[in-house]
This record gives structure tokens, sequence and C-alpha cells, in this order.
């Protein structure tokens, strides 16, 4: 049986400034609580989406929580990561900076990358955090 031959990573895949840096992420439960409670929330689809605006800060910071009921480990694992593509690619469209958590609904299972960055989106438009319309 041969090896499957794979595509060796390169940079020119992700395109520069896409990044989503560990400096972009939510860490602390503080932060997590401090969104949840003093910011404002929007649910849309496959996802609820909570913000906190930030002032004096030059980054836009990204939380994802997937519970326990969303299913196994693989599961959430996915819709992690879904979610977290989707915003990658749409971190320069977003208005000022925020910290953003991103809750994932029961709804994502099964859902492909397009789905998830279109109710990304539509939450983002609503919330009106877009600068352009993408």
């Amino acid at each position: 049986m041969q090896a499957k031959e794979s595509v060796p990573w390169s940079p020119d895949r992700i395109r520069l400034g896409y990044e989503l840096k560990r400096s972009m992420r939510l860490r602390t439960m503080q932060d997590f609580a401090r969104v949840r409670e003093q910011g404002r929330r929007l649910a849309k689809g496959c996802l609820i989406a909570n913000w906190f605006p930030q002032t004096g800060r030059t980054q836009i910071r990204l939380g994802v929580i997937t519970g326990r009921r969303l299913g196994k480990a693989n599961i959430r694992t996915r819709a992690r990561r879904l979610m977290r593509e989707a915003f990658r690619r749409h971190q320069h469209d977003l208005r000022g900076t925020v910290d953003l958590v991103l809750v994932a609904r029961a709804s994502i299972v099964g859902k492909k990358l397009a789905d998830v960055e279109r109710d990304l989106l539509s939450v983002l438009r609503q919330a009106n955090l877009l600068t352009r319309t993408s």
C-alpha cells in the first residue's frame, strides 16, 4: 500500500496578514465573563455572537465556545475550527476593535465552512460591525 502524497505547507497558502495569532484570542475566564455580562449579544443561524467594544486596543480578539451538548470532542473541535476560519477570513472587514465571543449552536453540526461564514457575516452585518459589505 502506497502512502498518499500530500501537498507541503507553504506560506503562500495563507494570505499575508490573515493569520489568527495567539495574541488575538481571548484566553482568560475574566475576559469571557466581561464580554458576556457587559457586551451585546446576537444569535443567527448556527452561532451566537457576543461582543464588547474596546478602547485603547489595536487588535480584535476572538473567543470561541463549544458546549458539550454539541456532541463528542471531534464534533466540537470541527465547530471551533469552522468558526475560527470564518472569522480569520473576515477579520479585516471589522469596524473598530472589539472582543468577540462566538458560541456554537447545535445546528452547526454537519455544516460546511460556507454556511458558517454566511451566518457569521449576517450576524456582523446586523450588529453593524462590518466596515464594508462582504
